[in-house]
């Protein structure tokens, strides 16, 4: 098989890592903002779901959690899948255990927000929803930066997991071409292409927490 050919088939499995990292990324942002709302919710009942759900989702491999949700609707309600429902699974599992780590973070960057903020804007009369999203909110998102930036970088990684129900995704596509070919060269290019999908993901992230940033030199 010639290079061009190798590059070809490579470039469709990297085209199936980036629907996943896309969809989840779309997905488990916002996701895990209601979910993080739910984690400090005064209902009680509420506030000890989502915590359970955060502990299984963290406390679990995300590679069986794509088992669960893969094979779950046959195995438990007897609905028969196809290979069309192996990327919306993939995408199922991703977005629900990223949320989680997401819900966290955020938590995190809301509880650290000083109480004065809060004071302030009860005194200038803004409602609880206004005070949410015009005060709070974009200071959460200033301090939670770099934490989800290490997340979105682990996801770039994670996508490969998606071989594990089937998903002919970038590295499933390197190990099929490596063991045909036998040659070491498609887990080469897979990794150059991993390397570099990191590094503009980096490159972004900092971007954009520069932009946010408060001060400017």
């Amino acid at each position: 098989m010639d290079t061009a050919t190798m590059l070809s088939m490579l470039g469709s499995g990297a085209i199936i890592s980036l629907e996943v990292f896309f969809i989840t990324l779309i997905g488990s942002l916002p996701l895990g903002l209601l979910v993080s709302m739910g984690r400090m919710s005064r209902f009680k009942p509420l506030s000890w779901l989502v915590r359970a759900y955060i502990s299984i989702m963290r406390g679990t491999p995300l590679m069986l959690q794509l088992f669960v949700v893969y094979f779950g609707p046959f195995y438990i309600f007897g609905i028969q899948i196809n290979n069309d429902y192996r990327l919306i699974a993939t995408s199922i599992a991703f977005i629900l255990n990223y949320a989680a780590y997401f819900a966290e973070i955020y938590r995190s960057g809301i509880e650290s927000i000083p109480r004065g903020q809060y004071e302030a804007a009860d005194v200038l009369g803004y409602s609880r929803a206004q005070r949410f999203f015009r005060i709070v909110l974009p200071q959460v998102f200033k301090r939670v930066l770099p934490p989800i930036t290490n997340e979105v970088i682990t996801l770039v990684k994670d996508t490969s997991l998606a071989f594990a129900i089937g998903v002919a995704e970038m590295f499933t596509t390197a190990k099929a071409l490596a063991a045909s070919q036998v040659s070491m060269m498609p887990f080469i290019y897979a990794a150059v292409f991993y390397y570099i999908f990191n590094a503009l993901v980096a490159w972004a992230m900092s971007f954009i927490e520069k932009k946010m940033s408060y001060y400017h030199e």
